[in-house]
């Protein structure tokens, strides 16, 4: 226990831990990855025998590189589930490309995928924004696939084989 504001809480580490003990795994990470972007001290971050969710915990800090699946939506969140799904190597998220943030990155095969919903892309300004984009991030040399939420939700085999052939993965 600390004090903030002279109020008795939790340290951002003894939160994580206690979620462990109630989270499934992948709404663990992306409270550590939170943590992490928001640069809170997790110090003290370790498994704690006796505790439920001390095997999850470990496997977490084992194998996970804080803020590398941050996302910003339930849309991106499904297509990282995608990915994991049909074994898809985990891309980049949100990470800045040129002077742009992009969604998924797959540096070394140049690709970049831009999950589109229709709230924060239904507009003329953003469909505009978006054109100018892939042109720039085009003449750059990286390639831009498109994915909506209509087809994540309903094609997802259709949209894991586009990814992949884009990747240069046998499917």
């Amino acid at each position: 226990m600390t004090r903030r504001d002279g109020i008795r809480v939790t340290t951002p580490a003894r939160t994580l831990i206690d979620l462990a003990d109630v989270l499934p795994e992948r709404q663990l990470e992306r409270a550590f990855d939170e943590a992490a972007y928001l640069r809170l001290d997790l110090s003290d971050l370790r498994p704690r025998p006796g505790r439920r969710g001390s095997g999850v915990l470990a496997r977490l800090l084992a194998r996970h590189e804080p803020k590398v699946t941050r996302t910003r939506s339930e849309l991106e969140e499904r297509m990282l589930s995608l990915c994991r799904r049909f074994r898809l190597p985990t891309p980049e998220v949100n990470t800045r490309i040129q002077d742009y943030e992009v969604d998924f990155l797959w540096r070394e095969q140049r690709l970049i995928v831009e999950t589109d919903g229709w709230q924060a892309h239904g507009t003329r300004g953003a469909f505009e924004r978006d054109r100018r984009r892939d042109a720039d991030l085009l003449a750059a040399g990286w390639r831009v696939l498109r994915i909506t939420y209509a087809q994540l939700e309903s094609e997802p085999q259709w949209v894991a084989k586009r990814i992949a052939a884009a990747l240069g993965l046998e499917r």
